[in-house]
């Protein structure tokens, strides 16, 4: 009989028997893992927050998950990174973000397939090619895979894009538009929270926040903490008061408060204290990451977490303490 039981981060399978079962689990450990969590009860709650904004995203997400993780099977990965479904995010968000940014027909659900299959191979280079500097891949193959479907979608005449894709054009000076109240920071923290997934709704941000304190309540503090910096910065600097409340300059800071925090830094003051920093910095990154992108008629997706994350780990890794 086969041996099943519920452990603090999913579901524990003794044998061999219940791959199927375990499967499912890494799948669900593979969206916990777009936040960290090598958590599958994390990962459900994320599911369910996208299809209560989205059955479409939810199912792209979930799509992206599986190709990406079967994938990481065939090409032999190691066993315990694709259990614990760090090949499976990447994929997830992948699959959202196509059906985010292009239109739902066959030939574009064929895509996410072959995009998500694909960032699981972006996935095991990285990893060899930055063992040597010890840095986390993160998103970066999402990032890489997505824009390159993305910019492809400009020569291909079956690929149309929705009107969530930027139009292309030179960047233009900003206004402060609209008045920042207090429903806006309110707003604001939790949709810093769902953009992560991409999804622009209380709800989903809402119960992605419930995922992460089922997992971890450092980990919580840490999204709510970088969601509101990255909400205040973009305020002060005069940022579009709708762009704040949508958490537009609040889901990298999200991420980059994580990981800092203590998904990738040992946890401690010190990593609290530049976790917060980089946080308050990510904003500007965002703006810039957006400018650069905006002539190509891109989105800047999570490569600003990507560059300060990244940033951060080579300036502090080096240093005594």
């Amino acid at each position: 009989m086969t041996d099943l039981r519920l452990s603090a981060t999913g579901l524990a399978v003794d044998d061999e028997g219940s791959r199927l079962l375990a499967f499912a689990d890494t799948v669900l450990r593979g969206l916990g893992q777009v936040m960290f969590q090598n958590n599958s009860y994390a990962g459900l709650l994320f599911l369910v927050g996208i299809a209560c904004n989205s059955l479409v995203f939810a199912s792209a997400a979930l799509l992206g998950t599986l190709a990406s993780t079967l994938a990481a099977i065939a090409l032999g990965a190691d066993r315990q990174m694709v259990r614990s479904g760090m090949f499976g995010f990447n994929g997830g968000l992948v699959g959202i973000a196509l059906l985010c940014f292009l239109q739902p027909t066959p030939l574009v659900w064929a895509c996410v397939v072959v995009a998500a299959t694909s960032s699981s191979i972006v996935m095991a280079a990285m990893l060899a090619a930055l063992a040597a500097a010890r840095l986390p891949v993160l998103t970066a193959p999402f990032v890489l895979t997505s824009l390159c479907v993305l910019l492809a979608s400009a020569r291909f005449g079956h690929l149309q894009a929705t009107d969530l894709l930027p139009a292309a054009g030179l960047p233009k000076a900003a206004a402060v538009e609209g008045v920042v109240t207090v429903s806006t920071f309110g707003d604001g923290v939790l949709n810093g929270v769902g953009q992560v997934f991409l999804q622009d709704n209380l709800l989903s941000g809402a119960l992605f926040t419930l995922g992460l304190l089922v997992a971890s309540r450092r980990a919580c503090l840490a999204a709510l903490a970088g969601s509101f910096a990255g909400m205040l910065v973009a305020w002060g600097m005069g940022a579009a008061e709708p762009a704040i409340r949508a958490g537009l300059f609040g889901y990298n800071s999200v991420l980059v408060a994580i990981a800092l925090s203590g998904a990738v830094l040992a946890p401690g003051r010190v990593a609290t204290a530049w976790a917060v920093f980089a946080a308050l910095v990510t904003p500007f990154v965002t703006a810039a990451t957006m400018a650069v992108l905006e002539p190509f008629g891109l989105p800047a997706l999570t490569l600003p977490f990507v560059l300060v994350t990244w940033t951060f780990l080579l300036a502090i890794r080096p240093s005594p303490g």
